[in-house]
C-alpha cells in the first residue's frame, strides 16, 4: 500500500469465487472510508490494485511479480512504478495462495495481512515474520469441532475432505484432536476428480449409507467439485448431520442445498462493519468509481435488481423431482458472514499501523514524509504487531499474538433451510477460556434434521455408569464392549475408560456407580438382636448363680453345703458370676481398653473356677485315702491345701495375663479384608503366643481336673461331688474343643459370638453340673441333707 499526496498506496487482494466479488466491494469500501476519515492518514490517500488468483499458484506468482514490478510485464527485481509506493499486501483468503505470495513478498519485507488463511505454517515467525492473520490457525476451529463432537457424544463419525493440500493439513490436525478426545473416524473420503472416477459414485454412496454413522465432518476447502459431488450424494447426505468448518460457511451460495439443512457450523464471530447500510445501498457506486467494471460485470448484473436484500434467486429440483425456489440471502448476509468483516478489519489495522508509523516519520522527516517512508517501510510489520486497539472507538479492540494471529471467539451456528437460508447462533467457542468452559451450546435451540432428538453416532452403545469400556476386538478404540466394574470399583460417568477404586473405608453400591461407606460391623447394643440375646442370657445366668449363692449362704450350716469345703463353693460361684458378666466386655464397639480386658478377664475367672474344682477334687481324693490306718495322706488334711492349690494355679494364669498386657496387649483393629463390603471392628490379640498360652493353660487345668475327678468318681460317699465335677469338666472340655474349629472358621462378629457362646455354655455347665444337684437336695430332698444319713450311707 503506498502513500503519496493524492497518488495512492496499493493493496493486493485475490479471489476467484463469487464471494471474491463481495470481498472486492468491502475492500474498496474500507479504503474509501479510511480516505474520508480526517483522523487517519491526513493528506495521504490509499490506493489499491486488485488481482485475481483463482486459487492457481501460477497466477499468484505472476500477480505478485506484476505488483512488485508495477507493470503487467513481469521483470523480477525491478520496479517500474512511476507514482505511489507499495506499502503492504492484504490477502489471500486461502492458505495455499497466501503461502506462495508470502514467500515472495517476504524477500522484500513487505507486511502481508491475510483475512482468511489459517494454515498453521503461517504462524511460524521464523519462516513468515511479516505475515499476519486476521483469523486464527486451523488448530482452533478443529479444536472447536472436536469439543462439539465430544459434547454430543458423537464418537463414530465420517470425514469428507477436499483433495488439496489444505484438506490434507486440516485432516491431520482434526484427527489429532479427535484421537485425544477418544473420537474415531469410521471412514475418510478424499474427494478428488481422480478418486471419484476410480471408485465411482456407488462406492461412495455405499460407504456413506452406514446407519451407525449419522455425523459427517467436512474438512478442507469448499470448491465447485465438492458442490457438484454434494448434489450427487444428496440421497445419502439428506439423512446425515453435517459439521462444517469456517471455510464452508463463509457465505458460499451452495449452502442453500437441502443437504445442509440441520447442519452445525463453526464460524467466525460476527463483527460489525461501519456504514454497512450505506454500503449496501451504494455498492454500485464503488464499482463505477473503480477501473474494474468489466472484471466485476457479473456482480453488477446481480445488483441491478430492485430488491437489494436478495442477492440471488434460483430454482432447485430435489430428489422427488419437485421444483423448489430458493433465495440466497441478501448481500448484507454475505457482508457480515465468514471472513468478510475480517477483510474490513485488515484494512483498518493496516491503515492504523501506517498512521502510527507516519507520526513517527513526521517527527524525523518533517519536510518529506514519503522519503521517510522509503527508509522505514521495512519496519511497518512492527507497528502492525504492536497494534492493541481499534482505530474506531465503536469497534471491538483487536491485537496480534506472538504468532501474528488475531484472537477471536467462534460461534456455533445451526443452519436450516425453508424458502430462505437461516443461520441461528446456538453456541460459541472461546479458545482462551479455561478447560471445560470453552464450549457453550444451547441444545434446545438446535433444529435437527428429520427429528427432534439429538442424533446418535456411535460404534457401540454407551457404557452406563457401573461399567467400563473393553477394547481390543477392533482397531478402533470407539468400538468396544461394556464390562461391569471389578469388585471394589465404580464408574460414575458413561463410557468410562477405567473404573475408579473405592477408598479402603468405602464400597460400591449395587449399581457400582457410587462409593458408599462400608458397613461397620460389631455386636452392637442398640440394633443387634444377637447382643440382646447374649445380654439376656448373661443376666439370667448371673441371677441364677446369685440365687444359688443365696441358697448356699442360707443353708451354709447344712451338711451338703459344708461338704467339700463351702468356701471353695463360694469362690466357684463368684467366679461363675464374673464369667457371665465378662460377656459384656465382648458386646458393643471394641476399644483398646475393652480389648485388653475381655480375653484376660474371662481367662483369669475360668482359671479360678477350674482351680477351685481341682482343689475340691484333690480334697475328695485326700479325704478318702487318709481313712486308711497309717496313711501318709493324713498330713495333707489341712485347710490350707485347697486355698494353696487355688492360689498357685490361678497365679500362673495371672502372671501370663500380666506379661501379655505388659509387652503386647490386645488392641482395637479394623479388618477391611475379610468382607469387601464391611469394616469389622475387632480386637487384635497383639501377641498370639500369650493368647494361646492363656487358653492352653486353662485347658491344662481343665484336663487335669477332669482326669483326677474321673479317677475318684467311684469313691464311696452318699454325695460324692467328684462325679459331678467329672461331668462339668467333660462338658467344659467338649465346649471349648468344639469351639476351636468354629472360632477359626468364622469372621467378624460371629467369631466373637462363638467365643461368647463358649463362655456362657461352659459357665452354665459348671453351674448346672456342680450346683444343681446340691440345690435339688437342699430344696426338695431335705431328708438327705442330714449328717447321719450321709455318715450312715458311708458306713453302709
Amino acid at each position: 500500500m503506498l502513500l503519496e499526496n493524492r497518488e495512492g498506496i496499493y493493496f493486493f487482494i485475490a479471489s476467484c469465487e463469487h464471494q471474491g466479488l463481495v470481498h472486492s466491494l468491502i475492500f474498496l469500501f474500507a479504503i474509501d472510508n479510511i480516505n474520508q476519515n480526517p483522523d487517519i492518514l491526513p493528506n495521504i490517500t490509499l490506493g489499491s490494485h486488485l488481482y485475481d488468483t483463482c486459487l492457481d499458484g501460477r497466477l499468484v506468482v505472476r500477480s505478485t511479480l506484476c505488483l512488485l514490478t508495477g507493470q503487467d510485464k513481469v521483470i523480477p527485481n525491478y520496479s517500474c512504478t512511476s507514482h505511489g509506493q507499495l506499502a503492504s499486501i492484504i490477502g489471500d483468503r486461502h492458505s495455499s495462495t497466501t503461502i506462495i505470495a508470502a514467500q515472495i513478498f517476504g524477500l522484500y519485507r513487505y507486511p502481508q495481512i491475510s483475512y482468511g488463511a489459517s494454515d498453521p505454517f503461517l504462524s511460524d515467525r521464523l519462516l513468515y515474520p511479516h505475515v499476519f492473520q486476521i483469523v486464527q490457525n486451523n488448530h482452533i476451529h478443529n479444536m472447536a469441532i472436536t469439543e462439539l463432537l465430544e459434547h454430543f457424544g458423537w464418537t463414530w463419525v465420517g470425514i469428507i475432505v477436499s483433495g488439496d493440500e489444505t484438506g490434507e493439513n486440516e485432516l491431520r490436525i482434526l484427527t489429532k484432536y479427535m484421537r485425544e478426545r477418544g473420537i474415531c473416524a469410521a471412514f475418510t473420503i478424499k474427494l478428488t476428480g481422480e478418486n471419484y472416477k476410480k471408485h465411482s459414485n456407488e462406492w461412495i454412496l455405499h460407504i456413506l449409507s452406514n446407519s451407525q454413522i449419522t455425523i459427517i465432518v467436512m474438512c478442507g476447502v469448499f470448491d465447485s467439485f465438492l458442490a457438484h459431488l454434494t448434489k450427487n450424494l444428496h440421497s445419502v447426505l439428506m439423512h446425515k448431520t453435517l459439521i462444517l468448518p469456517p471455510s464452508w460457511v463463509s457465505g458460499s451460495v451452495i449452502l442453500v442445498h437441502s443437504v445442509f439443512n440441520g447442519s452445525l457450523a463453526v464460524d467466525f464471530s460476527s463483527q460489525p462493519i461501519p456504514g454497512l447500510e450505506y454500503f449496501v445501498k451504494n455498492c454500485k457506486k464503488h464499482l463505477h468509481s473503480s477501473n474494474y467494471i468489466k472484471m466485476w460485470g457479473y456482480l453488477n448484473n446481480l445488483l441491478r435488481k430492485k430488491d437489494t436484500n436478495v442477492f440471488l434467486s434460483f430454482n432447485y429440483t430435489d430428489e422427488e423431482k419437485q421444483i423448489t425456489s430458493y433465495s440466497v440471502p441478501s448481500l448484507r448476509y454475505f457482508l457480515l458472514s465468514g471472513v468478510s468483516p475480517r477483510l474490513y478489519t485488515a484494512v483498518e489495522v493496516l491503515a492504523k499501523a501506517l498512521h502510527e508509523m507516519f507520526l513517527f516519520i513526521k517527527d524525523k522527516y518533517e519536510e518529506n514524509s514519503v522519503t521517510g517512508f522509503l527508509h522505514y517501510r521495512w519496519k511497518l510489520h512492527r507497528y502492525i504487531q504492536m497494534m492493541k486497539s481499534s482505530p474506531d472507538p465503536m469497534r471491538p479492540s483487536y491485537y496480534f499474538n506472538d504468532q501474528g494471529e488475531a484472537g477471536h471467539p467462534y460461534k456455533i451456528n445451526n443452519l436450516y433451510i425453508d424458502k430462505d437460508v437461516h443461520e441461528v447462533e446456538v453456541g460459541n467457542f472461546t479458545p482462551w477460556a479455561i478447560s471445560g468452559e470453552k464450549l457453550y451450546i444451547n441444545t434446545q435451540s438446535i433444529r435437527w434434521k428429520h427429528t427432534m432428538e439429538i442424533p446418535v453416532s456411535r460404534c457401540s452403545d454407551q457404557c452406563s455408569p457401573g461399567s467400563r469400556k473393553k477394547t481390543g476386538e477392533t482397531i478402533h478404540t470407539c468400538c468396544y464392549n461394556c464390562v461391569p466394574c471389578s469388585e471394589g470399583e465404580i464408574s460414575n460417568v458413561t463410557d468410562a475408560a477405567n473404573c475408579i477404586k473405592c477408598q479402603s473405608d468405602e464400597w460400591p453400591n449395587e449399581k457400582r456407580d457410587q462409593c458408599l461407606p462400608k458397613v461397620i460391623e460389631f455386636i452392637s447394643h442398640q440394633n443387634d438382636t444377637m447382643a440382646s440375646i447374649f445380654s439376656g442370657v448373661s443376666v439370667f445366668g448371673c441371677l441364677v448363680t446369685i440365687f444359688i449363692f443365696g441358697i448356699f449362704i442360707y443353708y451354709q450350716d447344712t451338711p451338703i453345703v459344708k461338704a467339700n469345703n463351702r468356701n471353695l463353693s463360694y469362690l466357684l460361684l463368684v467366679s461363675i458370676i464374673l464369667s457371665f458378666l465378662s460377656i459384656f466386655l465382648f458386646l458393643g464397639q471394641p476399644s483398646d481398653v475393652t480389648c485388653s480386658f475381655r480375653e484376660t478377664s474371662f481367662g483369669v475367672f475360668f482359671s479360678v473356677a477350674i482351680s477351685s474344682l481341682l482343689a475340691k477334687t484333690v480334697m475328695v481324693c485326700v479325704a478318702f485315702n487318709s481313712n486308711k490306718p497309717g496313711s501318709p495322706w493324713r498330713k495333707w488334711l489341712s485347710m490350707k491345701l485347697p486355698y494353696t492349690i487355688v492360689l498357685l494355679c490361678s497365679s500362673i494364669q495371672v502372671v501370663i495375663c500380666v506379661m501379655w498386657l505388659s509387652f503386647s496387649p490386645p488392641f482395637q483393629d479394623l479388618d477391611k479384608q475379610s468382607y469387601p463390603e464391611k469394616i469389622i471392628i475387632q480386637c487384635n490379640e497383639g501377641s498370639d503366643i500369650c493368647f494361646y498360652s492363656m487358653f492352653g493353660y486353662m485347658g491344662l487345668l481343665a484336663v487335669v481336673s477332669f482326669v483326677l475327678a474321673f479317677m475318684v468318681r467311684t469313691l464311696p460317699d452318699s454325695f460324692n461331688e467328684a462325679k459331678y465335677i467329672t461331668f462339668s469338666m467333660l462338658l467344659f472340655c467338649s465346649v471349648w474343643i468344639s469351639m476351636i474349629p468354629a472360632y477359626l472358621s468364622t469372621k467378624g462378629k460371629y467369631m466373637v459370638a462363638v467365643e461368647i457362646f463358649a463362655i456362657m455354655a461352659s459357665s452354665a455347665g459348671l453351674l448346672g453340673c456342680v450346683f444343681f444337684p446340691k440345690c435339688f437336695i437342699i430344696l426338695f430332698k431335705s431328708e438327705m441333707n442330714r449328717k447321719n444319713d450321709l455318715l450312715g450311707k458311708r458306713k453302709a
